[in-house]
């Protein structure tokens, strides 16, 4: 885990991040509230999540999500509004995979992927909307994935809801830019996280790319910090990559 000086680069904004137990989410969690900004860690990992709020202190609040919940969705908000204000930051994190060829994938197994990436997406952007428009201003960050870009066998689920995510995002931010909301994907390679841990794909993966080595959750965060904050003010409906060059190949 890196340590950061507060730099006050989102400072007072209000952002919900989902999937924030672990990972890249607690990674955004952290690096955002370095940076000023009042944080909702949302995730159905009560403890995991409750364990990165008190290290974070009064700047965080845990919510327990489930992204496939409308009802849960509309109630994180309202948490949000009530203790810090307007949400004007989204990152939309959470995911799942499923491993197993196309002849062997249940429907079951390939609903709930959808279910989770592209649906839980879905509800999260159309229960901040409301709030950001109130505020006159708002980021969305949609995480996706190379998968979102490129192709992979045997997670068919995945690479379907990453695409989508990828297509949703530019719908959305034609429909949210006249509000001054923006919204746009970001499309990590292999990340080190507890996902990819005992995957002998993923590190096979990196083998090959331009920069030999899986990601830090760390070096993802600085690049949701970078869309939500000002700095990417004219950038929306956009991808950003970030793979150690491996879709370049």
């Amino acid at each position: 885990m890196t340590t950061y000086e507060t730099g006050g680069r989102v400072a007072g904004r209000t952002v919900i991040v989902t999937g924030a137990a672990r990972g890249i989410g607690a990674a955004c969690a952290r690096r955002l509230v370095a940076e000023g900004a009042r944080v909702v860690v949302a995730d159905l990992l009560v403890e995991e999540g409750k364990q990165v709020v008190a290290e974070l202190g009064d700047a965080a609040l845990f919510v327990e999500l489930d992204v496939t919940s409308e009802s849960a969705w509309q109630d994180a908000v309202r948490q949000a509004e009530e203790i810090f204000g307007p949400v004007t930051g989204l990152v939309n994190n959470a995911g799942v995979v499923h491993v197993d060829p196309i002849e062997e994938l249940s429907e079951s197994d390939y609903r709930k992927v959808i279910d989770v990436n592209q649906v839980g997406v879905f509800l999260g952007m159309k229960a901040v909307i409301g709030s950001m428009k109130r505020a006159g201003t708002g980021s969305i960050v949609n995480i996706s994935s190379i998968g979102g870009i490129i192709a992979f066998p045997r997670i068919l689920g995945y690479v379907a809801s990453k695409w989508a995510v990828r297509g949703m995002t530019k719908a959305a931010a034609q429909e949210f830019g006249p509000h001054g909301v923006r919204v746009n994907s970001v499309h990590p390679g292999v990340v080190s996280s507890e996902m990819t841990a005992d995957s002998d794909r993923s590190h096979g993966m990196v083998d090959h790319q331009p920069l030999g080595r899986e990601a830090d959750a760390d070096e993802i965060a600085a690049l949701v910090l970078f869309l939500l904050s000002d700095e990417s003010s004219f950038s929306t409906g956009s991808e950003f990559v970030a793979d150690g060059g491996y879709t370049t190949a």
